[in-house]
């Protein structure tokens, strides 16, 4: 399916409001735009995948010098997988592994403290489905919408038809939409699958991660399993169960520059001129590259940024444009042949290509803006806007020329048209002089810096925002001397020669007394020299110890960025490195910086989140170009969902001089005052309240190291049960129905009401029987059977386990009966009703949390187990941004409390302060993106619990506290397992004494911590 854009289409017109959907959920909606009359309208379901690229129009034998239109068109292999993954779903991920199920579906659970984003969860199904069935070989029972020669796409076949082809898997994923996360849950599929079955080849045991710069190696050190602060511990990506599993395969991060061969005059690091070991052999390579990774078979290489990594269709030294493509040909054809090599010696089971903008580039000798044939997920721009994911573009709609396109929308175009010859026009590679643009450009520039100017006004004075970061203005030029000229009237800073002269003693005088002494003239030097710039000056001039306007500099950069074992990098460019690293960030080098002048598009591994405008001085004749600068812009800064909505809360950033077309925008007239986004507050650990610091265990289960097999459970402790005949009625009354009147059935009808019930099953069932099975469930969860050992402290022996269950069965039944004898209420029905299934798994959660050893008889107590990578937790950690409303703390080490709707965590937080101010406590901290939770089963299911605060007593005992109205069951269920939890902990006994606590109304908080205390 195909449609075209014509490059003088009517402008686009924008959206009230581009957000429609959830980012937890597959689209629903899109908006589709008329390009005959640029109108938008709201349809129903997904927009396919597709994309834009450039055709030449013909006319007669005279070929236009300047592309006439863009195509778009989808992309069926995505649009086909898509529906093989719908339908793979639905039936429950037929034909994957036991250890793949049990991993999505953890992904997708409802309770998650850290949901992930539908665009994850799809992009990780679709690798899963094609490599465990698709590509084995393997078929489901549902006819597949992709064909052999579909898959055919996905090998990357070198020239030399004697190498083996790369299997290749294109994930595009929009700036900002999570691909680290993406790389994490692939890497823990595959190790989880490889540990669990050591023999299956299709999961690899050694991920190689690979990027094009060092600070994208540096961001992507969280995949690493040995890192404190990894993804799969921050983003709960794996089980309890199969850490171990998870633990048993190992990561690599490098980037492409390691790639290149080695020199044959180098040996141990070193270079000597005498030294010539020839060409480096495959083998060689793989030991060099991959290290101890070499022993561990076929591995599975995650490419980052992967629109680098293509084979190069032929190698011009330069394109039609006349701009060398030296660098970014030799860039791909390092990266693509070192993965050769690894696929030649080791092996590569297959690559997964991760990029926002997987297109072939002008010059690479495939169609430009075409893309990879090996994409097989798609989430691009403009479903990351509809979804909420990235901020939404702002562009003018209006001013004050009346002009139907406003002036700032194409000013590239603009300016050509008001300062080049009618002959020149028409020629790509001609361009006005760089005063001359800068000339017109500069209306432009005022407008949107005031824009700025506002923006960071209203941050300044808005009273509920801890986020005091100032907003960042980027400038894209189209060349290194407008970004000089373009710099230097912003920043006022310009760089001076200054020669200097030295007396020369080798040079002859004609003596005398006064005779002057014979200079000669040094080398010239440079200075900067510090003025006043013209555009806001008072916001970004530079001055000495005040940077706020950043010049990028692409070769220093690229040379920071980096780790060519031949090349050194200067202080100065891992100066700028880390300037550009940082940007946004509190307390780093790039904090204050609030412009950024630049060329090109700016860095891969951007990822500053406080951008709010951008202006293109530039030819934008693309989409794909508009996209890439664009989606600079457009990374988040806050992730919290509107309670009422569902839907992330509408970011903003303005843009002028970008384009594009065909992406949802909000409309804005140049001469209005910017709408406000929501005030972000910074909540955070503060330093100088470390003593406010309060640790937690990070439990994931629970030991019963049993030695007697002796256990105990206090029966009026357990929260008790109650049969609901009122929700599932115990009898049916039926009579002949007529039909139906106006919807209703109509129960006329000849014959009496008859009563239908379940004396049937009570016939035929025991309440002796039904306590049996609960009894036999409990044991079975608690050491497992001859086929699972689900205790990993208990002796793994199944004679051994054997043996523990005959032992425990007798003490359990006992503990079953007098739980149903004591605490289970059946309101006049028949007891033969616990035998449901939903009061059946109540009895044996509740009887499960509550059994421990009984010490009394000698065993060891009840003990935590905590995650491996991440034992304890702690309030330091604690630092993100919210538009919700907070209170200010002082008793806290986290500095403020965000409420939600119901605004009990504030009443509480202020009640808790006032217990600091009585003597009973000492501080506490709010659960609140703090990582502690308590895991609990419910109705068959693990789940994950966050109760709302901890409070340290007076007496140095730590609170869990929760705040709850009314209680449904599983709020029962996740209080008799904190029960659990506190039981287990101070066994432990190595952080102090816990306690938890239900309060009903945070108004009498403060009286219940007196209580507690004493």
């Amino acid at each position: 399916m195909t449609a075209n854009l014509p490059n003088n289409q009517l402008p686009i017109q924008p959206v009230e409001r581009p957000i429609l959907c959830s980012p937890y959920a597959e689209p629903g909606e899109h908006w589709v735009y008329d390009i005959s009359t640029g109108e938008a309208q709201r349809m129903a379901g997904r927009r396919p995948a597709s994309y834009w690229f450039k055709t030449e129009r013909a006319f007669g034998n005279q070929q236009m010098a300047l592309f006439a239109e863009e195509t778009r068109e989808d992309i069926p292999l995505i649009n086909n997988l898509r529906e093989d993954i719908r339908r793979w779903c639905k039936s429950d991920y037929e034909g994957a592994t036991e250890i793949t199920k049990e991993l999505l579906h953890y992904w997708q659970r409802p309770d998650r403290p850290r949901k992930l984003f539908f665009c994850q969860v799809e992009a990780v199904e679709t690798i899963l489905y094609l490599n465990e069935i698709r590509l084995s070989g393997r078929h489901t029972r549902f006819k597949s919408s992709v064909t052999e020669d579909d898959l055919l796409k996905l090998r990357d076949a070198p020239g030399d038809s004697a190498l083996t082809p790369l299997t290749r898997l294109g994930l595009k994923m929009a700036t900002g939409s999570g691909k680290t996360v993406v790389m994490a849950m692939l890497i823990a599929w595959s190790f989880c699958n490889r540990g669990k079955v050591a023999s299956d080849e299709r999961f690899p045991a050694a991920v190689l991660v690979t990027c094009p710069n060092l600070t994208i190696k540096e961001r992507l050190q969280v995949l690493r399993l040995e890192v404190p602060n990894n993804y799969y511990t921050d983003f709960d990506l794996v089980p309890t169960r199969l850490r171990e599993l998870l633990a048993r395969g190992k990561v690599m991060v490098t980037n492409w520059h390691l790639f290149a061969p080695e020199s044959e005059h180098v040996e141990g690091g070193k270079s000597y001129a005498v030294v010539n070991k020839g060409a480096e052999s495959p083998q060689a390579f793989a030991r060099r590259v991959l290290g101890d990774l070499a022993e561990r078979g076929k591995i599975m290489v995650l490419n980052d940024e992967a629109h680098h990594a293509w084979r190069p269709h032929y190698t011009p030294e330069e394109d039609q444009t006349g701009q060398s493509l030296k660098e970014e040909l030799e860039e791909a054809t390092v990266w693509i042949n070192g993965l050769d090599t690894l696929n030649r010696s080791v092996g590569i089971h297959f690559c997964v290509d991760l990029s926002a903008t997987p297109f072939y580039l002008s010059g690479s000798g495939y169609i430009e803006g075409s893309p990879f044939p090996w994409l097989v997920s798609d989430f691009s721009l403009v479903d990351s806007i509809e979804s909420g994911i990235v901020k939404i573009p702002r562009l003018p709609v209006s001013d004050t020329t009346g002009r139907p396109e406003p002036k700032y929308f194409r000013l590239w175009r603009y300016i050509n048209e008001n300062n080049l010859q009618p002959a020149e026009k028409g020629n790509r590679n001609r361009r006005p002089k760089p005063d001359a643009i800068y000339r017109e450009a500069e209306p432009a520039l005022r407008t949107l810096a005031g824009q700025w100017v506002e923006r960071f006004e209203q941050l300044e004075n808005a009273s509920n925002a801890q986020d005091k970061t100032p907003p960042v203005l980027i400038i894209i030029c189209d060349n290194t001397d407008l970004a000089e000229i373009v710099y230097r009237n912003i920043s006022g800073e310009e760089v001076q020669e200054v020669i200097q002269e030295e007396v020369d003693p080798d040079a002859e005088n004609d003596g005398g007394e006064e005779a002057k002494p014979v200079t000669k003239a040094k080398k010239p030097k440079t200075k900067t020299v510090y003025g006043t710039g013209k555009i806001f000056p008072e916001h970004f001039s530079n001055r000495v110890g005040f940077t706020p306007t950043l010049r990028i500099d692409s070769k220093l950069l690229a040379q920071a960025e980096s780790e060519d074992p031949n090349t050194s990098r200067q202080e100065n460019a891992e100066r700028l490195r880390q300037i550009v690293a940082t940007v946004g960030k509190p307390g780093q080098p790039g904090e204050q910086v609030r412009c950024v002048v630049s060329v090109a598009m700016l860095n891969e591994g951007w990822d500053a989140n406080n951008v709010t405008h951008i202006l293109g001085i530039r030819a934008f004749d693309s989409q794909l170009l508009c996209e890439q600068v664009v989606g600079r812009g457009l990374r988040r800064m806050d992730y919290v969902p509107d309670p009422d909505t569902g839907l992330l809360t509408e970011e903003y950033v303005d843009i002028y001089g970008v384009p594009f077309s065909l992406i949802p925008y909000k409309g804005r007239d140049t001469g209005s005052p910017p709408p406000q986004d929501q005030p972000k507050n910074h909540v955070r650990a503060l330093d100088e309240r470390s003593d406010f610091e309060i640790r937690f265990p990070q439990v994931e289960g629970y030991a019963f190291a049993l030695k007697r097999n002796l256990i105990t459970a206090d029966i009026t402790k357990v929260t008790p049960l109650a049969i609901e005949p009122e929700i599932e009625p115990t009898s049916v009354f039926v009579k002949p129905r007529v039909g139906y009147q106006i919807g209703v059935p109509n129960l006329v009808g000849p014959g009496q009401f008859e009563e239908q019930d379940r004396s049937r099953y009570y016939q035929s069932t025991h309440l002796q029987t039904i306590e049996f099975e609960i009894a036999r469930q409990v044991v079975l969860l608690m050491v497992g059977d001859h086929q699972q050992d689900i205790n990993p402290v208990a002796n793994s022996d199944p004679r051994l386990r054997l043996q523990s269950r005959h032992q425990l069965f007798p003490q359990v039944l006992r503990l079953v009966h007098e739980y149903v004898e004591h605490k289970v209420s059946f309101r006049g029905v028949d007891p033969r009703e616990l035998g449901q299934q939903k009061y059946f798994q109540r009895v044996v959660e509740r009887l499960l949390s509550a059994i421990r050893p009984d010490e009394s008889q000698g065993e060891p107590p009840l003990l935590p187990i905590l995650n491996r990578y991440s034992p304890l937790g702690s309030t330091a950690g604690v630092d993100f941004k919210t538009t919700k409303p907070v209170f200010m703390t002082q008793y806290s080490h986290i500095n403020a409390v965000a409420a939600d709707t119901a605004r009990w965590e504030q009443s509480a937080a202020f009640r808790l302060e006032q217990a600091v101010h009585q003597g009973t406590a000492r501080f506490y901290a709010r659960n609140d993106q703090l990582g502690f939770t308590i895991p609990y089963e419910f109705m068959g299911g693990s789940h994950i619990y966050e109760p709302d605060f901890l409070i340290h007593l007076a007496n140095e005992v730590t609170i869990i506290l929760e705040i709850k109205g009314l209680e449904d069951e599983q709020d029962r269920a996740k209080h008799q397992a904190a029960q659990r939890w506190v039981t287990a902990v101070n066994h432990w006994g190595k952080l102090g004494r816990w306690q938890f606590h239900v309060n009903r109304d945070p108004q009498m908080l403060s009286q219940e911590v007196r209580f507690l205390c004493q």
